[in-house]
């Protein structure tokens, strides 16, 4: 009898895992049907091994922290600078590198504090509602109102220029979209039969809002939080560039495409490669959240 049950539970198991792997396969042809999500999924991925692997892969790490080398000050791309030099002789290439791992770090941080703010704001207006959800969403009509980059400016201009500061400005401006986001699919998800037979055997507001109509907003906010990757990359890279973001030494692209832009266009290159890279990052990630929207979708699926 033993030996009988342990036969059933692994069959089950290996069913499960059966399932899974045709889900998944499923979900891999759904996201291979659109060439261009296959496309921003490699770019993003290559950003991320650029920055994983980056401090070792480049020829002059110390160009990246302040290393001033006037001999060498803009020289044109060559097999010792494959991206040419700036005003005081750094290499570009070794700085375009080291920069990935900082603008992907910033565009993740302001992400996740951006998720972390407005999407238990946006469920707690959209489920548990009354005078406090209309005062959560009369806040983010207020923050709306105002376009985010002029509003990141005028906090960061508050706190002052720097790095901490640029993040901190944007984030708190960028959570009002999870808000409005999640508050929408929260109200269409609570009038769900699945929703009202928990409130029907006694389960509390606050435990269906997080437990039950949470996970079943996850779709939506993976897709948006895929496209607001790379456009809080080009919001910070949009503060370093007129000088409220990351300071020098930092190798930032926004900064970098600042201090270049004073040698056009004779030394095209100094803004060209971090704009290139800019550039790349952001349709990357623009391109990878249609792709996760098909995957995501049921009626893609369907």
């Amino acid at each position: 009898m033993s030996a009988r049950v342990q036969s059933l539970a692994f069959r089950g198991w290996w069913e499960d895992r059966a399932t899974s792997a045709r889900e998944a396969r499923r979900y891999a042809r759904i996201f291979g049907r659109n060439a261009a999500s296959v496309a921003g999924l490699g770019l993003v991925v290559t950003f991320l091994a650029i920055a994983l692997v980056g401090p070792w892969i480049v020829p002059y790490p110390e160009d990246a922290t302040g290393a001033v080398h006037l001999d060498r000050k803009l020289q044109a791309p060559s097999r010792a600078h494959w991206f040419g030099t700036d005003e005081v002789g750094d290499d570009v290439y070794t700085r375009v590198v080291l920069g990935a791992r900082l603008s992907l770090q910033i565009g993740l941080v302001i992400t996740l504090v951006a998720a972390l703010i407005g999407v238990p704001l946006g469920v707690v207006a959209g489920y548990v509602g009354g005078p406090l959800g209309e005062i959560i969403m009369r806040v983010t009509d207020v923050f709306l109102a105002v376009p985010a980059l002029v509003l990141a400016v005028a906090v960061v201009s508050a706190l002052g220029p720097g790095i901490v500061n640029a993040i901190l400005a944007v984030a708190l401006v960028w959570w009002p979209g999870y808000v409005r986001l999640v508050q929408g699919k929260a109200l269409a998800i609570s009038q769900e039969s699945y929703v009202e037979a928990a409130r029907a055997v006694g389960v509390g507001r606050v435990r269906i809002a997080f437990v039950h109509l949470l996970p079943n907003c996850l779709s939506p906010i993976l897709v948006k939080a895929s496209m607001d990757m790379g456009t809080a990359i080009l919001t910070a890279a949009s503060l370093g560039f007129i000088g409220l973001g990351a300071q020098p030494p930092f190798p930032e692209w926004g900064a970098m495409i600042s201090h270049g832009r004073n040698y056009l266009p004779t030394w095209w290159w100094y803004s060209a490669f971090p704009g290139l890279a800019i550039y790349l990052t952001v349709l990357g990630f623009n391109l990878l959240g249609d792709g996760l929207r098909d995957v995501l979708d049921p009626k893609s699926r369907g």
